[in-house]
């Protein structure tokens, strides 16, 4: 471990909970596929981190009992760890409730808790770090009091009952390993937010910012007779001389940990009306509505150097911030670990002696949105995103490597703090003059914006979502019609990044109208290969990165499958030739751009794409005709422009398929359309391709595959969010061309 004069360590952490719902359990190693992939260890070794948080769990090692575990799973990978170099923080139960037959709230619990972790420490004595239970509080909470995990319980009595019983069990855990390795140390973690209010619910407040501090109280044997939790906890159930014993033989962690995110804080507020209905609830004397204090009036938030220097004044031990993770976009995970290291040195100046930051979910993480209650596949990426056939490595991992040898890490994206400190990170809440004075961040104003991305294209659809994503994101961006920069003129191009000094260019530019190419082949020419050919030599003079978007079209439709980022393209139309000759003239004079194929946009904002062309006619009572003979992957066009900026920070290169999961005919997207959108599907006409009278030819089969992710989410939930966003009542509009016209073509 280190000393007071050691420099702060870089630890890792993969996303293992076990949680049980009813009946099932669900388990984020198997969804993150590190189950079967021992050769992560590797990866994580190449990071530099000095430790690591890693499972030797007790549902999953033991779940029939002690006499039939199987260790091969934890021989191999502690092993590995070993000979890494890297020193395991060994965790026993990860939000779990024990093998099947047991609970929280069964007091067989402690005993075989210890059990199982003195057989973990009879087989790897070596092993000196523990976290018996993780956020036992936490796991308390939403096991025992909101009823979302097993045993579902709902009330003050099965939550006080959850604590004690797990809080015993860390105790009872590290004197058995203790026995074993006398010298083991106890890594104990807790989501420690902080509950903001207004005056009126101050008690309430108070009462959380107690309550969320309980379980280092138990461990600690301060929860006597003066404690002012006492009283609940004998309220719940919890009986005075198993306090006073908790009292006689303390367990004070090694290590505090921090688990901190930007959830964690929380904002109690009793004017209903200013918030959804999803927060509202109440206690016995107020109703109230509960949600992220980052987006509550004032946006109050702990910090990280707040907490850890109040954890360590509490308590005069070694803390340490065990989980810095967060959902987001990948600026934003950048921001986030940065505030979380810049805090933690912030906090070891101040006095605390801050013992590392943990990099979490090295390997993402599987349906937190939803707090593990229902599989619903949404992916959260972490240091690695897991979506493709090997971890990818993120963003993220090139800031760990940096602070994991203490140097410097540069990225453009930084330069503008997170959602949560800018004042549109405000959504909830009364008008700001209706809202009490609240105490504030102790965090940093923002400093300045920095250089920006160039968006050419300023008035085509990728180019408005490409400008809107990066607005939302906080990445400073210029966007520039043919005006300001003519993507096939080198003088202009010169002009526009002398002027505004970019540190990437997404050309978003071009000629779109595939059947007018067929009668314009030079200006499809001049604005689909020489524009991005230009930019690209530009870009690789100039060190800037370089964004550029190809089409599905420039394949033949001869394979009859998803065509992967490999395979041999084919293009049958002026358009698609113009699109593959650019994608090798790019890649060969600049192989560090970022080559995007996509294909049949469709979005909310734009009023020309098929989908909203069909749900507009059907909504004005006409018949659209659709083709049912050629067979497309579709792509939302905001999952494009995150996805694409996201690639981008990362540094990715080369060619990437970009669509939604799924291949359908036209037809069938029109028809998943207008069901979703609540409209009657049978109005549709389908018919074959040829039918429609379109000049160039079209691929019968492009819908895209990748060997390297499928990063966009399904099709039909991007449908979902396309009507959600759109709105039925802008369905309507433009004119139509008759009960039985109109062919719904814009791809």
């Amino acid at each position: 471990m280190n000393t007071d004069a050691a420099a702060l360590e870089l630890w890792g952490g993969i996303e293992c909970t076990i949680n049980r719902v009813g009946d099932h359990y669900f388990e984020q190693l198997e969804r993150s596929g590190h189950l079967r992939r021992a050769e992560d260890l590797d990866r994580f070794a190449a990071l530099g981190i000095a430790a690591l948080r890693y499972p030797v769990l007790w549902e999953r090692t033991a779940p029939d009992g002690l006499d039939r575990a199987n260790w091969s799973w934890a021989d191999e990978r502690l092993g590995r760890l070993r000979e890494l170099g890297i020193r395991p923080i060994v965790g026993l139960v990860h939000h779990g409730s024990g093998p099947r037959g047991t609970s929280l709230v069964d007091p067989a619990f402690e005993d075989g808790l210890a059990r199982f972790a003195r057989a973990v420490a009879e087989r790897y004595p070596w092993v000196e770090d523990y976290t018996p239970v993780n956020e036992p509080l936490t796991t308390a909470r939403f096991s025992g009091l909101y009823g979302h995990w097993y045993p579902h319980g709902q009330d003050e009595a099965c939550f006080a009952r959850a604590l004690l019983v797990q809080c015993r069990a860390i105790g009872a855990a590290m004197r058995a390993i203790r026995q074993v390795t006398p010298q083991a140390r106890l890594i104990q973690t807790e989501d420690l937010g902080r509950t903001f209010s207004t005056p009126t619910l101050a008690y309430q407040a108070e009462h959380e910012n107690q309550r969320r501090l309980l379980s280092l109280d138990l461990l600690t044997g301060r929860v006597d007779r003066d404690h002012p939790l006492t009283g609940y906890l004998l309220w719940g159930g919890v009986t005075r001389a198993e306090l006073e014993a908790l009292c006689e033989a303390p367990c004070p962690p090694d290590v505090i940990g921090i688990n901190y995110y930007i959830t964690s804080d929380r904002f109690l507020d009793e004017r209903l009306d200013a918030y959804p209905a999803w927060s509202h609830g109440r206690n016995h004397r107020h109703a109230y509505a509960d949600v992220e204090a980052a987006r509550a009036p004032g946006q109050l938030m702990s910090g990280h150097r707040a907490l850890l220097l109040q954890v360590s004044r509490l308590y005069g031990l070694p803390v340490a911030i065990t989980e810095a993770h967060l959902g987001a976009t990948r600026e934003e995970q950048l921001r986030w670990l940065a505030e979380a290291w810049r805090g933690a040195l912030e906090a070891r100046a101040a006095g605390a002696d801050v013992r590392a930051v943990t990099a979490w979910s090295l390997l993402g993480a599987f349906d937190w949105q939803c707090l593990v209650t229902r599989e619903m596949g949404v992916y959260e990426p972490g240091v690695f995103d897991v979506r493709g056939p090997a971890p990818r490595p993120t963003a993220l991992a090139a800031m760990v490597r940096a602070l994991a040898r203490e140097e410097r890490f540069n990225s453009p994206v930084l330069t503008t703090p997170g959602w949560w400190r800018r004042p549109e990170a405000r959504v909830y809440g009364p008008p700001p003059e209706e809202s009490a004075p609240l105490q504030v961040s102790e965090e940093p104003a923002a400093p300045p914006l920095g250089r920006p991305i160039i968006i050419a294209g300023a008035t085509g659809t990728l180019g408005s979502a490409l400008a809107r994503a990066c607005a939302a994101r906080g990445l400073p961006c210029r966007r520039l019609g043919r005006s300001e920069m003519d993507i096939a003129d080198p003088s202009s191009i010169e002009r526009a990044l002398g002027e505004f000094d970019p540190w990437a260019v997404i050309n978003a530019a071009g000629y779109v109208r595939i059947d007018d190419a067929e009668n314009e082949p030079e200006r499809c020419a001049r604005e689909n290969t020489e524009g991005p050919e230009l930019l690209a030599r530009a870009c690789r003079d100039r060190g800037v990165r370089l964004v550029s978007f190809s089409s599905d079209l420039v394949f033949d439709g001869a394979k009859g499958a998803p065509y992967e980022e490999r395979d041999l393209v084919g293009p049958l139309s002026v358009y698609a030739r113009a699109k593959a000759l650019a994608e090798r003239q790019v890649l060969t004079l600049l192989p560090s751009a970022l080559m995007i194929r996509t294909g049949a946009f469709f979005g909310p904002w734009d009023e020309h794409n098929f989908v909203t062309l069909t749900l507009r006619a059907l909504a004005e009572d006409r018949r659209p005709r659709v083709a049912s003979d050629v067979v497309v992957s579709p792509t939302y066009v905001p999952d494009l422009a995150n996805a694409a900026l996201d690639l981008l920070i990362d540094g990715d290169s080369g060619i990437w398929h970009l669509a939604n999961r799924g291949a359908v005919t036209w037809a069938e997207l029109a028809s998943r359309s207008a069901e979703i959108a609540g409209m009657d599907a049978r109005r549709l006409l389908a018919c074959p391709v040829d039918a429609l009278g379109l000049a160039a030819p079209r691929p019968a089969y492009s819908a895209l595959g990748s060997r390297r992710g499928l990063i966009l989410p399904p099709l039909d939930d991007s449908l979902a969010r396309y009507v959600e966003e759109r709105g039925a009542a802008r369905a309507g509009g433009a004119p139509g061309a008759g009960k039985e016209g109109g062919a719904c073509v814009s791809w």
